[in-house]
């Protein structure tokens, strides 16, 4: 099972998507495991888009992500970080392909409504920002026989 960050950016919470788009994780079968809604403040928000520091749409990425609440979560299951990215859709909502979250719900090249980990790597140190020790949990859903095959003893 994989752990990755999802996070629904000003946008997504200021346009109410929030319990929307949640609800699309947990239909499709995926486990939310910590969840919190917060102001992300500038030294977190220059942490978490480092990669992207020195590019002229830094500046304003970090207006952006720290101007209102985000909804930030943990989201667990068998490939979760693939599965997760396949359901946010292309990165720009003009591009992105009906049925996503961004083909369903966004239009703008700069606003995308959400952030997902790209790799475990990526989501390890990712989570390790967002999210203190003890923020998220491990617990059992009899609901899991149902999602996964797990005869040979590991989910399909």
């Amino acid at each position: 099972m994989q752990t990755t960050l999802i996070f629904l950016k000003p946008d997504a919470v200021q346009r109410g998507l929030i319990g929307r788009i949640v609800t699309r994780f947990e239909e499709k079968g995926l486990q939310i495991v910590g969840a919190k809604l917060m102001m992300v403040s500038r030294e977190l928000a220059e942490k978490h888009y480092a990669v992207h520091q020195g590019k002229k749409f830094y500046d304003s990425l970090l207006r952006f992500v720290t101007a209102s609440p985000v909804f930030v979560m943990a989201i667990r299951g068998n490939n979760a970080i693939e599965i997760s990215r396949k359901m946010m859709g292309a990165t720009f909502g003009s591009k992105a392909e009906p049925g996503t979250i961004r083909g369903d719900f966004g239009v703008s090249n700069t606003f995308n409504l959400i952030h997902g980990s790209d790799s475990p790597e990526t989501a390890a140190s990712e989570l390790a920002l967002w999210f203190a020790p003890g923020e998220i949990v491990t617990y059992d859903r009899p609901v899991q026989t149902w999602i996964y095959d797990c005869s040979s003893g590991q989910p399909e």
